[in-house]
């Protein structure tokens, strides 16, 4: 529950800061405390639970580059997002 609080929090600076969505996000100066009490609380919840959070976020990277890494197309002009 500390964590869907914190996220909301973070949430709501976005929000409140881009007033609904109708400005760009420029983060503030509490920007980076509330990015690390969210940090923070997960790093807790892994570590309360044997999570190797690093591992974890690393294996997460690996596979998020590996779906994102384009393919090259025999057609230059071809559109770069085309299912497979």
């Amino acid at each position: 529950m500390e964590l869907q609080t914190l996220l909301g929090t973070l949430c709501a600076a976005v929000a409140n800061t881009t007033h609904r969505g109708r400005k760009p996000f420029r983060p503030d100066d509490e920007w980076p405390r509330r990015l690390g009490d969210l940090g923070y609380g997960m790093y807790l919840l892994a570590d309360q639970t044997g999570v190797d959070l690093a591992s974890a976020i690393s294996a997460t990277a690996n596979n998020v580059g590996a779906r994102t890494t384009p393919t090259p197309s025999a057609d230059p002009d071809a559109w770069p997002f085309e299912a497979h």
